[in-house]
């Protein structure tokens, strides 16, 4: 049995009461901080009872022994507020059968729980607990079957054994679940005696959950250990903002106000972490004040380290690949082009042609309308019309597709090409290189400084690269700020495409782009493809959006509500942020339909038919990972299996076990930031002055790019005219521009 006591425990409070309830539904459930809504019957009753409080992860189908009081709700009426509870195994037949058939035991579904207990009534679970072998004797179940359901029923009964004591230290279900799948038998010594481990071996638990249950087992709170762990997940803290550094003065001050020590303790874990060498890594940068003393994380310096030699590296390369361009007849070259595609290329476009055929490394950079992807079309047919092995690139399925349409060459992902495996490695690198002779990479705005340096380990001597991408759009989502550091590099050749051609400048997507990237306010009248809802009421913001996307869109444009449209909105947080946006979205587009599978989790619900998106790498799903924006939909929610089957953008039929659906959130509404590197036919973007922290130029000129098709923008125009004035959040903490200058080596 395993129990559950909120602060104090239930002695400390008078009047408390004890009922026997068997869960029926789990309505909402914070990963947070337990809090759960549920409806259960209670002692015996068959009329439902909603139960409120922390049931802390409580499977449905579990009886439980649960203490609190009734309360009455102005709005929902009788409920029992749960201070506690602890499990109960079921005593009666009928109790049996709907434990093992609520999709709690991996195997068992409602039909064979009916068909176990069946055959063995009341001593059902003391078979499956004393004398697994005897379930053959059921119809229907072979070896293969009873194997499963004893592993899963054994693993069961060990993750409750360990619950007792994580959950005595405030660790939450699904993150004790993840732990014992992490370290098994030794999760508790690793839990006693080495907390902070946590934050960098599993994810989803940070420092700030492992500081929590460091202080529940007894870590002082000046431990050197504690110290350190926060110094590191200050510094990752400050990655997840995009820098790849922090000035130490920063680091120091951020960490003393974290912890709430003084400066003298900090500067000596600090001082000691660089003198170990092992994590962070220090190194004084050149700044406007003189000098920056910049403390990064390993992974981050080597990365940036890594990526400015790399590119030197290719810059200075004396052998070509693409040797017969260096004295090539370039008026033939572009004549045969013209009579080819039946466009001549504009003078802009002819250079970055030059310049990626015979430079072996180069960008092209310019906004919508200005010919990046009819140019980039160029550069490909010549290199192929010379037999030159050439590869295409992007960060997402998305791009890449688009990036295969637009030349008609192949594409992939970055994570594709290079064959990214468990824990990250690649299987292309400096020592096994990819055969290319030219490589482009798109939508480099949002590559981040990590990957960006496994790209171009893996180019061989003498391969030609061309970064393409937008310097104005938002910068990536990971640590760095790649293209706009490398044009900041005066060594770098690169041609930025400015002239917007007359087709192009007809759409009221590329106008109103161009006008936001020039600080102006887009025209809202007169264009068939970029469209304003006014709306100065922020409460019904969200429903005015929901309307659009699921009614009007549709009914107008003949687009599919969750495969064509997409919401961007600036925050996840507030009444017109992704958060809501995707409770409400989901209620008109997938809503609960009795008879179909659903599956709540994290306080979401998962259906069949639901948009979401992965939300962190996982490098051993699919057939060679799964990666952080992918989209996808919900394609089934298997309760017997445990597991929920996703069919992602780059159609690949991925599957989750029911305990890492974590790393999945609903994506009928996204924030401007995923959007990167993504085109949708459609995009409705809300914009409320309630959101004004996060109302800046390049998120709105992001947003609109990302549109084939349509815009429309919901919401106030001030809300408008804010965006437009305000130029962003300024530099991110990087050195890739210093070291890409330096003339030492």
């Amino acid at each position: 049995m395993t129990a559950v006591e909120s602060e104090g425990g239930p002695e400390a409070r008078p009047g408390g009461k004890t009922v026997d309830v068997v869960l029926e539904r789990i309505t909402f459930s914070s990963e947070e901080n337990g809090y759960t809504v549920a409806k259960g019957g209670v002692d015996g009753s068959a009329d439902l009872v909603t139960l409120v409080g922390p049931l802390l992860g409580a499977q449905v189908g579990e009886s439980l022994s649960v203490t609190g009081r009734w309360t009455s709700h102005p709005r929902w009426g009788r409920q029992f507020e749960v201070w506690s509870y602890r499990t109960v195994l079921p005593a009666t037949v009928q109790g049996i059968e709907k434990y093992l058939g609520s999709g709690l035991i991996k195997g068992i579904g409602p039909k064979t729980a009916e068909r176990i207990v069946e055959h063995f009534g009341t001593d059902t679970l003391t078979v499956i607990d004393e004398d697994p072998e005897r379930l053959i004797e059921v119809p229907t179940l072979g070896p293969k079957r009873t194997k499963t359901i004893v592993a899963a029923w054994e693993e069961q009964r060990a993750i409750k054994e360990v619950m007792l004591f994580l959950q005595s230290v405030d660790v939450t279900t699904s993150l004790a679940v993840k732990i014992y799948k992490k370290y098994g038998d030794a999760s508790i010594g690793v839990v006693k005696n080495e907390p902070y481990r946590l934050a960098n071996d599993i994810w989803g638990i940070g420092f700030k959950t492992a500081d929590s249950i460091a202080r529940a087992v007894g870590i002082p709170h000046d431990s050197p250990d504690r110290v350190k762990a926060a110094l590191q997940y200050c510094l990752s803290s400050a990655s997840d903002s995009g820098h790849c550094f922090l000035p130490r003065p920063n680091l120091v001050s951020d960490t003393a106000t974290l912890l709430e020590l003084d400066n003298a303790p900090i500067e000596d874990a600090l001082a000691e972490l660089v003198a170990e060498g092992e994590h962070v890594k220090a190194e004084d940068l050149p700044s406007a004040a003189g000098t920056t003393p910049a403390r990064y994380l390993a992974p981050f310096f080597h990365a940036e380290s890594g990526l400015a030699a790399t590119v030197l590296r290719l810059l200075s390369a004396s052998a070509d690949r693409l040797p017969s361009f260096s004295a090539a007849p370039w008026d033939k070259a572009f004549d045969w082009l013209r009579r080819k595609t039946g466009a001549a290329l504009a003078e802009q476009q002819a250079e970055a042609v030059r310049l990626a055929l015979t430079e072996r490394f180069a960008v092209l950079t310019g906004g919508p309308g200005c010919g990046k992807s009819f140019t980039v079309s160029s550069i490909v047919a010549l290199a192929e019309a010379k037999s030159a092995k050439v590869m295409l690139a992007a960060p997402t399925g998305r791009a890449a597709k688009r990036l295969a349409e637009l030349t008609g060459h192949e594409a992939t992902t970055i994570h594709r090409l290079l064959a990214l495996r468990p824990g990250g490695d690649a299987a292309y690198d400096k020592d096994n290189p990819l055969d290319v002779d030219l490589l482009v990479v798109d939508e480099v705005s949002m590559l981040d400084t990590i990957i960006a340096n496994k790209l171009l380990k893996a180019v061989p001597p003498g391969a030609h690269v061309l970064f393409v991408g937008d310097v104005d759009q938002l910068p990536s989502v990971g640590a760095g700020e790649v293209l706009r550091d490398i044009l900041d590099a005066p060594a770098v050749p690169r041609v930025r495409l400015t002239e917007v051609f007359r087709q192009a400048a007809e759409s009221g997507i590329v106008t109103g782009a161009h006008a936001v990237n020039k600080g102006q306010a887009p025209e809202l009248k007169g264009y068939s493809d970029f469209f304003f809802f006014a709306n100065e009421d922020s409460e019904s913001l969200a429903e005015n959006v929901v309307d659009i996307v699921a009614r009007r869109i549709p009914q107008r444009f003949g687009l599919h509500p969750v495969r064509d449209v997409q919401v961007l909105t600036p925050m996840h947080r507030g009444g017109a942020g992704a958060g809501n946006l995707n409770r409400l979205l989901q209620e008109a587009l997938t809503p609960h339909r009795e008879g179909l599978p659903e599956k709540v989790y994290g306080g979401r619900i998962y259906r069949p038919g639901d948009k979401v998106i992965q939300l962190r790498n996982n490098y051993e799903k699919g057939r060679s990972g799964v990666f952080n924006g992918t989209v996808g939909v919900v394609t089934g929610i298997d309760s017997v299996a445990h597991s929920a089957t996703v069919r992602t953008d780059e159609d690949e039929e991925v599957d989750y076990d029911f305990s890492e659906l974590d790393e999945l959130a609903h994506a009928y509404a996204i924030t401007v930031h995923r959007s990167q590197g993504s085109e949708y036919p459609a995009v409705v973007i809300p914009l409320s002055t309630a959101n004004y922290m996060m109302l800046q130029r390049n998120l709105l000129y992001t947003a609109i790019t990302r549109a084939k098709r349509l815009v429309v923008l919901v919401g106030s125009k001030k809300a408008v005219q804010i965006a437009v004035k305000a130029k962003g959040t300024g530099k991110r903490h990087t050195g890739l521009t210093y070291r890409l200058s330096r003339t030492d080596g």
